[in-house]
């Protein structure tokens, strides 16, 4: 070690640095190898080489080295549409990712979201993939995922215009800002202009249910100014604009019969969609201290659907404990 490091003494650190720097050298060398026989077409063989030194490197404790070559091999198969094989090795970077309990930080999530971004649209391996990196990105916990890796999601789901799918990332991150610009070209490329109050408007009650106020009121702000079809407010010319501002206004004040006034006097813009009045009394319970029905759920297929949405079994402390951009209600 002192001859590698060309000192006679070395401190624990410097140790580290230097068996870090040779085990560098030695995935390098090993990478080479098995980028020469991808270039050359031997497919199968490299993918069965890089599942054995997976394993190898997982028996040794070389974590950090198994997740870089993954990470590596997966770019390199993706490169070659080898989807099948890239897939595979994107699934052993997150097995690493769990068995070594790595800390969650930026430049993973990237990686992940890297990965994500490059596989096939539809494949099922996508599927499994993108549930698996989120279950890992709260460590495991019934929560839906880190608000970062959503939004990484939720932009890359937006450039393959998947506006839907992007719209559910979204509203679990908090990027008020980046969701209002996907909901505006999802409005204008797949609405009709008499429906651009309601892409907003359902929104903000949505992000309002998973009691995120501040990307709520970033969304509807930037939605309203940037989007073509509506004239500069408030007020607004279209009465549920009007709704949702008023709401985001007495959600600060905090005041019951404001919310109840309110929600009365705009009854014909509310019956628009039928889910509207079932996120405002879910808003009710959370701004407005209004208790929740009696009824331990709500009834016919609405409530079920509510139910399945928000997690009737959750207890509501864990909402009202929750950060502002991460909880456990779940929503479409």
């Amino acid at each position: 070690l002192a001859r590698c490091c060309g000192a006679t003494i070395m401190s624990e650190p410097e140790s580290l640095r230097c068996s870090s720097a040779r085990n560098r050298g030695g995935v390098q060398r090993v990478e080479g190898k098995l980028r020469a026989s991808v270039e050359k077409g031997d497919y199968y063989e490299a993918h069965q080489m890089y599942r054995t030194l997976f394993f190898r490197y997982m028996s040794q404790g070389k974590h950090a080295e198994a997740r870089e070559l993954m990470y590596n091999g997966a770019l390199l198969f993706f490169s070659y549409n080898q989807q099948n094989s890239a897939a595979d090795l994107s699934m052993l970077v997150l097995e690493v990712l769990e068995k070594s309990e790595a800390k969650v930080e930026d430049e993973i999530l990237e990686c992940l979201a890297k990965m994500f971004s490059l596989m096939d649209q539809n494949s099922p391996e996508r599927v499994a993939f993108v549930s698996r990196a989120l279950k890992w990105s709260t460590g495991g916990s019934g929560k839906l995922g880190h608000p970062k890796l959503h939004q990484l999601l939720a932009v890359t789901l937006w450039k393959e215009q998947n506006y839907s799918e992007s719209r559910y990332h979204f509203l679990h991150s908090s990027d008020g800002e980046g969701c209002a610009q996907m909901l505006v070209e999802y409005s204008a490329s797949r609405g009709f202009r008499s429906e651009v109050d309601m892409f907003v408007a359902q929104a903000v009650l949505q992000f309002l249910c998973l009691k995120n106020k501040n990307s709520a009121s970033v969304v509807f702000t930037t939605y309203t100014e940037k989007h073509p079809s509506i004239e500069k407010g408030p007020p607004f010319v279209q009465p549920l604009l009007n709704f949702i501002w008023f709401l985001l206004l007495a959600v600060d004040g905090g005041k019951l019969t404001v919310f109840t006034v309110l929600c009365e006097q705009y009854q014909p813009s509310l019956k628009r969609d039928p889910m509207y009045n079932e996120y405002l009394d879910r808003i009710g319970q959370l701004f407005f201290g209004v208790p929740p029905k009696q009824s331990p759920s709500y009834g016919g297929l609405l409530g079920n659907l509510l139910n399945s949405l928000m997690g009737s079994g959750e207890e509501d402390d864990g909402v009202e404990e929750a950060q502002e951009d991460s909880s456990p209600i779940e929503l479409d």
